[in-house]
């Protein structure tokens, strides 16, 4: 007995240390950094090719948005899911907001804006173009302007193509195509009507100014990222900081980005082609860069002819059914890794495509998650039962053990004997209640992560006051459900849903038994406290499964119990 209660309050301390550690204890803040000036990555060590361009300089004073989409001249962007603009000033996609993402539940509050234009604080863009290994040949740079085909917008039916001559041989054209969604395709050509040879490599980058606010918390990556032949590779903005250089490989295909918790920004290679990627960070003025970019191979361009290069550019919502429907037309690579699966990406991926899956027939994703418990239930149904019944008859042993530990209080270790035979005799084992509960903590976890980390759980409604289930709850006993004008601090921000949860979970410790031991009872009441506590700053989602899934427990529980005639 005493084994399964201490085994028992180990295992739920640690879920409540690994929740409670990113909601407790205060997060690292971004750093300062240091005023250094650097307007170009190091080029990779050891290699004769030259790298991309680094980071812009910062202006002077920043611009509002729209002050720095005036600068520019520009192409609108008239994409069913995408719009904005592309700077003619670089030929730079800079300007894309998310058609179908507010940054409320509010329909009329303004729309998700991915990037930015440089000039503004937090500029956040794309480019693609060439490099050259000797400075003697002049190319189109983040200043360039190019000269547009026509003016009318970039839209899925209608690409814009861009050139601009160099004056020395060279003229480049840049097409740009939309798809539905969000990704764009770049193909740069350069044609040598010069009587020289030249040797160009293409390139691609992201590049952000400022470190963005992240959540901070451990089951959640939000920085740059890519999968290198085949591996995904993440990195935190502050340890990028810490580089001196660049981190860099190679890779044959893949992808390269910088990612939010339900945006991307990714470059994305010819996926037969060898490049090498780099992951760095530099400081211009007071403002630090994060720059994720790849270099092609060498195009060999002889005179009279021209070099082509392909390459993607996706600018949206980590939407799963998008990110796979990439991933099996392109060929690209665990592009569906840009979701935060984790460990349990084997059971993560399809518990989220179920609940997708019973989302589209019952039409509300709360449901979804109340059915797909249900269904969690019925599968780990055996393991649970047999949970129940072990507790069950330890229950049932409870008087006779309290006479054992009585009879032998100062004698440990004859009352361990009588209590394993007491065990033995009634055929029960204590540690039976527990290995079924083990099995399931990684089905828990893997809930957990689709109900945190997916964009489609985001300002999805369930019923009442629960307009996102990707959001706490927000009606407050605090604060009397709103009744009270003020607004609770964070810690006593207590919403229903997480006091329906600790009241069932009390409700569940009460079928247990008891534990003999005073400090462990203490415990094992305080649990749903602070478990209250816990989870009141969590996505209602997960609330509503958990306090679901006690509901369903203490059904089965209790009638398992009555029928071994326990009294309940």
């Amino acid at each position: 007995m005493p084994e399964q209660r201490n085994l028992m309050i180990a295992m739920v301390l640690m879920i409540a240390i690994l929740f409670g550690y990113y909601l407790l204890v205060p997060q690292p803040k971004p750093q300062q950094p240091a005023q250094t000036v650097s307007t170009e990555a190091p080029a990779t060590a050891g290699s004769t090719a030259p790298s991309a361009p680094g980071a812009m300089p910062a202006a002077p004073a920043p611009l509002d948005r729209e002050a720095a989409l005036a600068r520019d001249p520009r192409v609108k962007i008239e994409a069913p899911r995408v719009s904005g603009s592309i700077s003619l000033e670089g030929g730079r996609i800079d300007d894309v907001a998310l058609v179908d993402y507010h940054e409320t539940v509010d329909q009329t509050s303004p729309r998700i804006e991915l990037l930015s234009p440089l000039g503004t604080r937090a500029a956040y863009y794309t480019q693609t173009g060439w490099v050259a290994s000797s400075n003697d040949v002049k190319l189109p740079g983040a200043d360039t302007v190019w000269t547009p085909a026509d003016d009318r917008p970039l839209s899925p039916e209608h690409p814009v193509t861009l050139t601009w001559d160099n004056g020395q041989g060279l003229v480049f054209e840049r097409q740009i195509s939309i798809d539905a969604n969000y990704m764009f395709t770049v193909t740069d050509k350069v044609s040598n009507t010069g009587d020289a040879a030249v040797t160009l490599y293409p390139y691609s980058l992201v590049s952000r100014s400022g470190t963005p606010q992240t959540l901070g918390y451990y089951i959640l990556h939000e920085g740059p990222l890519g999968v290198v032949d085949g591996t995904l590779k993440e990195y935190k903005y502050d340890d990028l900081a810490e580089q001196r250089q660049p981190v860099s490989a190679t890779s044959t295909g893949g992808w390269f980005g910088i990612t939010d918790k339900y945006w991307l920004a990714a470059v994305i290679p010819d996926q037969s082609e060898a490049v090498t990627a780099r992951f760095g960070h530099s400081v211009v003025g007071n403002t630090p860069k994060y720059q994720v970019d790849y270099l092609g191979t060498a195009r060999e361009v002889a005179p009279g002819a021209t070099a082509s290069t392909v390459s993607r550019v996706f600018a949206g919502a980590k939407e799963l059914d998008v990110l796979d429907g990439y991933g099996d037309a392109l060929g690209i690579k665990n592009f569906d890794l840009a979701i935060d699966f984790g460990w349990f990406y084997f059971l993560t991926k399809p518990i989220f495509l179920v609940l997708l899956w019973i989302e589209g027939i019952v039409g509300n994703l709360g449901i979804s998650i109340l059915i797909l418990t249900l269904l969690t239930k019925a599968l780990f149904f055996p393991l649970a039962n047999k949970s129940y019944v072990a507790m069950s008859k330890m229950k049932k042993l409870q008087p006779e053990l309290v006479k054992l530990r009585d009879r032998y209080k100062d004698d440990k270790v004859r009352l361990n004997q009588e209590m394993m035979g007491l065990y033995k005799k009634e055929k029960v084992n204590p540690a039976a209640g527990c290995l079924p509960i083990l099995v399931q903590i990684p089905v828990f976890f893997a809930l957990y992560k689709v109900l945190f980390v997916t964009i489609e759980m985001r300002h999805k409604p369930f019923f009442g006051w629960i307009h996102d289930l990707s959001a706490p709850d927000p009606l407050y006993i605090t604060n009397l459900f709103g009744l009270l004008p003020y607004t609770p601090p964070h810690f006593l921000a207590i919403g229903i849903w997480p006091v329906l949860m600790a009241f069932t979970m009390f409700l569940q410790q009460k079928l247990n038994p008891a534990p003999a031991d005073p400090t462990q009872a203490k415990i094992m009441m305080f649990l749903p406290v602070m478990f209250l506590f816990l989870f009141a700053g969590f996505p209602a989602g997960l609330v509503i499964y958990w306090t679901w899934n006690n509901l369903l427990s203490i059904g089965q529980q209790w009638l398992i119990m009555r029928r071994m005639g326990v009294k309940v």
